[in-house]
C-alpha cells in the first residue's frame, strides 16, 4: 500500500481543491446575475413591444384610412367615443341610431387615452359637428378642434374630476357645448340628447317603422343574390345518387357557402329550365369535408330523400 509522506503536498491539493470551488462558485454566481440581468432587460423590451402594438391598436392605420377618406367626402358628423368603456359604446350606438334616423353621414370611431388621434388627425374638411361621448379629451382639445375646423364639438361626461379640466374659453365658447352630469352616465345623457333632437323632426330614437324594416330587409335579400349569382360562372351537371334520382345543375362554392341557399335557389332555376330535376346542388369544403347543400323552388320536390340516402348536408 502506497502512503503519501508528504504533508506539504496534501495541503497544496486541498488548497487547490478549494481555490477551484471558489471560482466555480464565483463563476456561477456571475452566470446568475447576467442571467438575471438579462431576464430584466428582456421582460422589459417585452412590455415596450406590446405597449407599442397597443398604441398602433388604438391609432391604427386602419382609423387614419377612414378620417382620410371622410375628409375626401366631406363628411359633415364625426363621432368619437371612449374606448374602453361600455357607456362610449352606448353613446356611439345611439349617435349612429340618430344619423341613420335621419340619412345623415356620420364617422364613427374609438377614441383612446392611451394614444388619442391629435387635432391634426381629426381636422376633416366639411365637418361641420364633432361628438365626444364619455370623454370631454384633453385641456383646449375641444376648443382647438373647433377653431381649426369651425366646426362645433358637443362633449359628454359624468366624472367630477373633468370639470376642473374645462378651461374658461371652452366654457365660453358659443360652438363648444360640454353636457357634465355626475348623477348620470354619459350614455343616458347621449340618449337624451339625440332623442330630443330627433323628436324635433317628429322622430323616435328607439322607434321601430315597419316599413323601413321590410324596406332595408329586401334591399339586403336582393344585394345577397346578386352576390350569389356572380359566384355562378362555372356550374356542371351533378348525377345525383349515381343518377338514380336523375341529374341537376351544381357548383363549387369553397369559402361562399353563406351563399348557399340564394346559389342553390337560383341553379334549381336553371336545372328546370335545362329539363333537369328542379334541384340545385351547391357543393364546398367545410371542416375537411365535403358537403353538398340541395335546394329546390319545386314544392313538389323532395330533396330530403336525397339528401338521406347520400348522407348530404
Amino acid at each position: 500500500m502506497l502512503v503519501n509522506r508528504n504533508p506539504h503536498a496534501q495541503c497544496d491539493y486541498s488548497s487547490k481543491s478549494r481555490t477551484r470551488k471558489c471560482r466555480l462558485s464565483h463563476h456561477r454566481s456571475e452566470t446568475k446575475c447576467r442571467s438575471a440581468s438579462f431576464s430584466r432587460r428582456f421582460a422589459a423590451a417585452l412590455l415596450t413591444y406590446r405597449y407599442s402594438i397597443l398604441v398602433r391598436g388604438f391609432r391604427s392605420d386602419a382609423a387614419l384610412e377612414a378620417i382620410r377618406k371622410a375628409s375626401e367626402n366631406k363628411t359633415p358628423n364625426l363621432v368619437l367615443y371612449n374606448y374602453p368603456s361600455f357607456s362610449g359604446a352606448y353613446g356611439a350606438l345611439f349617435a349612429h341610431l340618430y344619423h341613420c334616423r335621419l340619412n345623415l353621414p356620420c364617422l364613427i370611431l374609438p377614441f383612446s387615452a392611451v394614444a388619442p388621434f391629435s387635432v391634426e388627425d381629426l381636422c376633416i374638411e366639411g365637418m361641420k359637428t364633432c361628438y365626444f361621448l364619455d370623454f370631454l379629451g384633453s385641456k383646449g382639445l375641444a376648443l382647438e378642434l373647433s377653431m381649426r375646423t369651425t366646426s362645433k364639438v358637443i362633449g359628454f361626461d359624468h366624472r367630477k374630476s373633468v370639470l376642473s379640466q374645462i378651461s374658461p374659453r371652452e366654457g365660453s365658447d358659443m360652438n363648444v357645448s360640454f353636457y357634465v352630469n355626475i348623477e348620470k352616465s354619459s350614455s343616458t345623457a347621449a340618449y337624451e340628447y339625440f332623442s330630443a333632437k330627433l323628436s324635433e323632426t317628429g322622430n323616435n330614437l328607439m322607434e321601430i317603422c315597419s316599413m323601413d324594416l321590410i324596406m332595408k330587409g329586401s334591399t339586403y335579400l336582393s344585394h345577397r343574390q346578386i352576390d350569389a349569382s356572380k359566384l355562378l360562372h362555372k356550374v356542371f351537371r351533378v348525377r345525383l345518387g349515381r343518377g338514380f334520382y336523375g341529374e341537376c345543375l351544381g357548383v363549387r362554392a369553397d369559402g361562399n357557402s353563406d351563399f348557399s341557399d340564394e346559389m342553390g335557389m337560383e341553379l334549381s332555376q336553371r336545372s328546370a329550365a335545362a329539363g333537369l330535376r328542379p334541384i340545385g346542388a351547391v357543393i364546398y369544403m367545410q371542416r375537411n369535408n365535403l358537403k353538398m347543400c340541395l335546394r329546390t323552388v319545386d314544392s313538389s320536390t323532395d330533396t330530403s330523400e336525397v339528401a338521406k340516402v347520400r348522407g348530404f348536408g
